[in-house]
């Protein structure tokens, strides 16, 4: 455990605003001292008391509070911390941060402060500490129950196991090489090798899943589709507003319109996208451009037809674009209309079987709930949380990266040397640790804590 700090940090907990109650924590050596400035004794540990917190010059009555005193190391910081519950008037907690402003052996935390005293504290790891800002910001139940799942340390317990692997397997490596000629099992070095490439694939595995960044930052779904065949009608429908402008105009939509929901528990982008054709005037162009580069970057696309496209829809997509990843669904739009067999006017393929195939009307709403079903249901088996641990930040993905790299060149020690594999095991495992902090901890506490809030 590492040494407490040398000061004692305050910010306010909860949100600014008219409310019931405010919070205010202090963390550090100086708690005690900073509540006798206020006039107030020191309650028992961990147990509620009610105090009249006062100013520390003039004597003048502040607030009556409720105050908490949690003794180190049993707090969340691991340090002495105090927390003071007052009635939530913006005067009464301007009052209480302007006493505390004025004691020499106070300071105003600066954001994260409290969560990182308790990663250098020991009393929680970086992935851990990366789930308390997850919590925070969660504004779906898929985000609350991946971060909760994160807190409880799920993705902890499975970057040590990666570790407690490599080590194992560098023990026998270095066992091999220093101990030549001892009485050994023969081939323990290369036994050990062995057993990487199953680790290598569980690595490579969990690099090349997405659900966890998907989940925090949202799922996109793109429109796509021919002019006028009643994307920004969908959007709208499904946003329950007008979030975009409607036009029998062929071309109305130039530019990407991005709308916010949550299906099946997970955040989700609606993307409305310019109509795909060969279009004329330099700036419907860019919007096709972008249509097409929101389509490659979408997690879901939706293909969208109509049966009064327009003829120039027949074109397609001009071929200098390229190929586009395969639709999810097929929406075949106006079905207030009668039916007029003009095909899908794209060149957009899809993964779509008849069940994913839906006969819809932005106009009067029809086949809309039913596509919702079908797409909550594919938001959710595809992104939503079952438990298990899966990667939430680059930061994972980027280091795994380096540890695969660090197995590979291992597991070719057969044409490199086992020296050269113990030496690659132990940059592999040294990565591993910087995705805890249980190595370089300092280095990374300022990436970790960049977005953090005041207070927590």
């Amino acid at each position: 455990m590492n040494e407490p700090a040398a000061n004692t940090i305050y910010a306010r907990a909860t949100a600014p605003g008219r409310a019931a109650l405010a919070v205010i924590r202090l963390s550090g050596p100086d708690c005690l001292a900073a509540l006798s400035a206020l006039g107030a004794g020191c309650p028992p540990p961990r147990q509620a008391s009610v105090r009249r917190l006062a100013d520390p010059e003039s004597g003048r009555l502040l607030d009556e509070a409720l105050v908490i005193y949690f003794t180190a190391p049993h707090s969340y910081t691991g340090e002495d911390v105090l927390e003071l519950h007052l009635h939530g008037g913006e005067a009464v907690v301007a009052s209480i941060l302007d006493a505390l402003a004025r004691q020499p052996q106070c300071r105003a935390a600066a954001p994260g402060e409290f969560t990182r005293r308790a990663v250098l504290q020991g009393k929680l790891d970086l992935t851990r500490a990366e789930a308390v800002a997850d919590l925070i910001d969660a504004e779906t139940t898929a985000q609350q129950h991946q971060a909760l799942g994160q807190l409880g340390g799920n993705l902890r317990d499975l970057f040590d196991g990666w570790r407690a692997d490599l080590h194992e397997a560098l023990a026998h490596l270095e066992a091999d090489l220093e101990f030549a000629d001892e009485d050994l099992p023969g081939g323990i070095g290369r036994a050990a090798l062995a057993r990487l490439p199953a680790l290598r694939a569980a690595v490579d595995a969990y690099i090349g899943d997405a659900r966890g960044l998907r989940v925090r930052e949202g799922v996109r779904v793109a429109l796509l589709g021919a002019p006028n065949v009643g994307k920004s009608s969908l959007l709208n429908r499904l946003a329950g507003r007008n979030a975009a402008i409607v036009s029998a105009r062929a071309g109305t939509t130039r530019d990407i319109i991005e709308v916010a929901m949550t299906l099946a528990g997970v955040p989700v982008t609606l993307v409305d996208t310019a109509g795909l054709r060969a279009a004329g005037d330099d700036i419907e162009r860019e919007g096709v451009r972008r249509a097409l580069a929101a389509a490659r970057e979408a997690d879901i696309r939706v293909l969208v037809t109509a049966p009064d496209a327009t003829e120039d829809a027949d074109k397609g997509i001009p071929a200098e674009h390229g190929d586009l990843p395969p639709a999810a669904f097929l929406l075949k739009n106006k079905a207030d209309l009668q039916p007029i067999d003009t095909g899908a006017n794209t060149n957009i393929e899809t993964d779509s079987d008849a069940d994913n195939i839906y006969s819809v009307s932005a106009l009067t709403g029809a086949g809309i709930d039913g596509f919702v079903t079908a797409l909550s249901a594919l938001i959710q088996h595809r992104y939503a949380s079952s438990g298990s641990a899966v990667l939430t930040r680059q930061r994972h993905q980027t280091i795994l990266t380096e540890v695969r790299a660090g197995l590979d060149r291992a597991i070719d020690a057969e044409a490199r040397g086992l020296e050269l594999a113990a030496e690659d095991l132990r940059l592999a495992a040294r990565a591993l640790g910087r995705l805890t902090g249980a190595v370089d901890v300092e280095a990374l506490l300022d990436i970790v804590f960049a977005d953090f809030c005041i207070g927590k």
